[in-house]
């Protein structure tokens, strides 16, 4: 099975994270075909990137200014039987490909993610990944942050069960490359396009299309194929969890608007239902036995679930004054 890797890369600040994302990939068991590094719209990072990682195909983005863009613009030099992406502040452990690979033997198969952990600040520094990608120190979660929100920094949450599932996501995620001029590529409407907001649902919109064009397709999430996912001290705020939060209601709102409140906000519904009011008891229970960080994490899925609810209210909203003003 050959797998091409695209990481998408954007800002020099980057610099030290990116070659570890791009040492972890060499450092596979299941070797890679290629590993395609898109630069969006950067032509300083590009030609620095171009000159330091002559092993790897060094892109400008193709398409417009964004995630969407630059994972299309990989996709369509990509040769591998399967398109791998991987976060270009995240490294691979070394049977990541591994895992993923393993999945494609079942042609129903369409697309395998895996486990994404979070590198919280004060964990091992990107220059030393370079060298050891396996991180050393994972750093120290806030008290207050509860796991059932992991995905606002885009982590694998609490709740997210192994086997089928209706989306991946997208930092730590594989796909067959027959799958996207059938889905039709993502959407550059949807998802990080530096707006000023963290959006993001660019990957969940894709894989409903997908599965809507392709009924029998699976998507599996493999929680062995591991990843671990930088997150700066400024994404370990609460300003930031709750900026979060609103961001991923306007994006949901778009993927609705796309392919339908059903299948947009079908595990959304189960997260919100299930999931948050077990983790709010959990944290209830933690403070109540003497842990005061537990009535934090109780407190902040709360918010969470309220700014998110907000902002899909307010994206819906925008989106039917817009329909009525056309």
């Amino acid at each position: 099975m050959r797998v091409s890797v695209v990481i998408c890369a954007y800002t020099e600040q980057r610099w030290d994270d990116v070659h570890a994302a791009v040492a972890s990939v060499r450092a596979q068991r299941h070797a890679p075909e290629e590993i395609i590094v898109v630069v969006d719209h950067n032509p300083t990072l590009h030609a620095r990137l171009k000159s330091a990682l002559p092993d790897a195909t060094v892109v400008e983005n193709a398409e417009g200014r964004g995630l969407s863009g630059g994972k299309n613009t990989g996709v369509a030099l990509a040769r591998g039987d399967v398109v791998a992406f991987l976060d270009d502040d995240a490294v691979a452990a070394p049977g990541w490909l591994a895992a993923f690979a393993a999945h494609y033997g079942d042609p129903r198969v369409a697309g395998v993610g895996g486990l994404t952990l979070p590198l919280w600040p004060g964990s091992t520094p990107a220059g030393e990944l370079v060298r050891a990608p396996v991180p050393e120190s994972t750093g120290t979660r806030p008290r207050w942050f509860p796991e059932e929100f992991d995905w606002t920094v885009g982590c694998t949450y609490r709740g997210l069960e192994t086997g089928a599932v209706r989306n991946l996501m997208g930092g730590n995620a594989s796909f067959r490359r027959e799958a996207f001029p059938l889905a039709g590529g993502f959407d550059s409407g949807i998802g990080r396009t530096f707006s000023g907001r963290p959006l993001g649902c660019e990957e969940t919109e894709f894989c409903i299309r997908l599965r809507q064009r392709s009924p029998e397709s699976e998507l599996v999430y493999d929680d062995r194929a591991v990843i671990w996912h930088r997150v700066p001290p400024v994404r370990a705020r609460f300003a930031y969890f709750r900026e979060r939060c609103y961001a991923e209601g306007l994006s949901k709102a778009l993927v609705t608007a796309s392919v339908g409140t059903g299948d947009g906000l079908a595990s959304e519904r189960a997260h919100a239902l299930v999931t948050l009011p077990r983790g709010a008891l959990r944290g209830l229970r933690d403070g109540a036995t003497g842990d005061p960080g537990g009535l934090g994490r109780a407190g902040a899925i709360g918010v969470g679930l309220a700014w998110t609810a907000w902002g899909y209210g307010v994206g819906v909203a925008t989106a039917r004054r817009a329909k009525a003003r056309s």
